[in-house]
Formats: C-alpha cells, sequence, structure tokens
C-alpha cells in the first residue's frame, strides 16, 4: 500500500524529510478497525513528532498522521462497533503507525461514525482538535454545558487554530460563557468572530492590557493553546482568584507556583492520553466523536476546513508541514485521496 513517511528527523525543507513509501497491508485484529483513508489533516504535533522523533527500533519509516476519515474495509474479531462499509472518522493514537498510509489499524473505541452532512476532507479536518477542544473544556475545566445564566468568562488564547476554532465554538454554542478569543491579523480575528466569540482581543499586545480595555479586568477560565511561555505573565494577571488555567502546548518552562497566590488550578491536556494508557474511559472518544457528528450534522458545529492541499503525497505534506511551522495556518489544512 501507498504511505508517507520519513527515515530520520529533518527540517521540512529537505526533500526527504517526508517521503512516498510503500508499505505491506495491515491485518485487522482484536478491537481494530482496518480503514481505507480518503482524506487527513495536518496537526501541530505532525510536525514536532517529525522534528524530533525517529522511527521505533527495527522499523524503517515512521509513518505520521492522526486525523483522518474512510471507510471500514474489515473489523477484528472483536468488534462490535463498526461494520464493512461505515464511514468514519478519528485522530488514532501518538503510539502506533500514523494515518498517512492507503490502510490504516485503529481502535474502535476512539473511532466515530462520521457526520452524513460533512464529505471526507470536511470530516478530517476535525477529530483531533474536536476531542482537545471537548476534554478541556468539560473534562479538564469541569464546564457545565447548558445555557443557565452564570455570568462566567471564557479567554481562548490562540482561538484561530485547529482547537481554537473548535473550543470557541463549543464554548459559544453549548456553555452560557462569555467567550473571549485572542488573534493577531485581520482576518484572523474575523474567523473568530464567525464562530461565534463574543469578543475578540489581539495577543500580540500585552492581554490583560486588552481585557481592561474591553471591560474584563479579570477572566474565570484561560485557555492557552500556542505559545503559552510567552504569554504566561499576562495570563498569571489576567485569571480570577479561584480560576481555572488550561493548556495544550509545550512550554520549555512553567513556573506554577506563580498561579498560589490566586488559587488558580492548572489543567493540562493531551488527547492522546486515553488510547496512549488505554484507560478504562477510553471509549469516551467514540462517544464524544459521535455526540459531535450529531451537532455538526444539526448545523451547530461546522467544519473548521480552511485549505485543501491536494491528494495525499509526500509532496503535498511538505508544503501542509511548512505551513504549520509558520504558524500562519488558520483553520485546518487537509489532504484527500491519493495519485
Amino acid at each position: 500500500m501507498k504511505a508517507i513517511g520519513y527515515q530520520k528527523p529533518q527540517p521540512i525543507s529537505q526533500p526527504d524529510a517526508l517521503m512516498d513509501i510503500t508499505l505491506p497491508e495491515p491485518v485487522a485484529t482484536g478491537r481494530d478497525l482496518l480503514v481505507r483513508v480518503h482524506a487527513v489533516s495536518v496537526n501541530p504535533v505532525d510536525t514536532k513528532v517529525r522534528a524530533g522523533s525517529a522511527p521505533a527500533e527495527g522499523q524503517d519509516y515512521k509513518v505520521l498522521g492522526w486525523d483522518a476519515s474512510g471507510i471500514v474495509q474489515a473489523v477484528g474479531p472483536e468488534v462490535t462497533l463498526f461494520q464493512p462499509g461505515d464511514r468514519v472518522w478519528y485522530a488514532g493514537s501518538i503510539a502506533r503507525p500514523g494515518t498517512n498510509s492507503e490502510l490504516h489499524l485503529v481502535d474502535e473505541r476512539i473511532v466515530g461514525h462520521a457526520p452524513r452532512s460533512l464529505d471526507f476532507a470536511q470530516a478530517a479536518a476535525l477529530p483531533l482538535t474536536a476531542i482537545t477542544a471537548w476534554e478541556m473544556l468539560f473534562d479538564r475545566l469541569g464546564i457545565a454545558p447548558g445555557k443557565q445564566p452564570g455570568g462566567k468568562t471564557l479567554l481562548i488564547v490562540g482561538a484561530s487554530g485547529g482547537v481554537g476554532s473548535i473550543l470557541t465554538q463549543l464554548a459559544a454554542r453549548l456553555t452560557s460563557l462569555t467567550v473571549i478569543g485572542t488573534a493577531s491579523r485581520p482576518e484572523t480575528q474575523a474567523w473568530v468572530r464567525e464562530l461565534g466569540a463574543h469578543h475578540v482581543i489581539d495577543h500580540s499586545r500585552p492581554i490583560a492590557g486588552e481585557l481592561r480595555r474591553i471591560g474584563f479586568p479579570a477572566v474565570d477560565y484561560i485557555v492557552s493553546l500556542t505559545q503559552t511561555d510567552q504569554h504566561y505573565a499576562q495570563i498569571v494577571e489576567a485569571i480570577a482568584p479561584q480560576g481555572k488555567f488550561g493548556l495544550i502546548d509545550d512550554p520549555a518552562s512553567l513556573d506554577a507556583t506563580a498561579l498560589k497566590r490566586k488559587s488558580v488550578s492548572l489543567h493540562w491536556e493531551l488527547m492522546f492520553t486515553r488510547s496512549l494508557f488505554g484507560t478504562q474511559d477510553m471509549q469516551g472518544q467514540h462517544r464524544m466523536l459521535e455526540e459531535i457528528a450529531a451537532l455538526v450534522d444539526a448545523g451547530l458545529i461546522r467544519t473548521t476546513l480552511a485549505e485543501r492541499f491536494g491528494t495525499i503525497n509526500a509532496a503535498n505534506l511538505r508544503r501542509a508541514h511548512a505551513l504549520i511551522e509558520s504558524g500562519k495556518a488558520r483553520g485546518k489544512v487537509v489532504l484527500e485521496n491519493w495519485d
């Protein structure tokens, strides 16, 4: 089968940073689905792993990719949730070979039936970011869904990116929070407003000052999705006493004692945790994807597909990685179908 992989970590400017390769077709066992991949999207995790991780011992290539949509080709003998022919979407496991291959094995417990109203590319843009945003909002921060008056505020730092684009929608449509997003360019600020943010501020300026300017000297919840180390001092200043702070990126260091004076709780989110450790609630991601699909089909959540980068091949994937690494991506970049 066709796939895209690499033999050693390299800058994306190198032609063999990602290469078109051929691999044996995998076989579904246990609770695995064998999925024929129709579309994939590219996330920051793809670029980080490519830049820093070599193939596993005994493997010639490392295959990246987590977001995918496609058709179930075959199922393992223990599968109960799906059957061949089902349209599916999922975000995979960081501990297994990725979705940048024509055929891919994935545990059914982290897979959902794809939204009926979306094509494969539109669906592939959503799973990883949707699960991350859902887990952050409802599992990590413990925010209750519903529109009962609460007067609470949520600041999303980096609201125009992949996770931010979904988190903004979920918070604005499913909770009573006043949602404040950050974005630094006119086009990304407009995007965040379209997604439902009540206010948009510029994170290239001091965040605490921007919040005071729009009448919010302190916010109850802050989620930082990018450049946390750069914004951390402003986050500490802006968060309300007894607030909750969540993040998903990888700051070089984080002094949690700065949060003590305000009794602020700190929450990490990594959507791969359930599959990486095989947690008892691993199948919760299946239920999340089923619920998110229903929200999409009801018109409450829209795809964050921003750019279609053509067919799934190494050249197009290198272009996508380069765009993600530039920090200028808005929404999600998707590749679809094979040459």
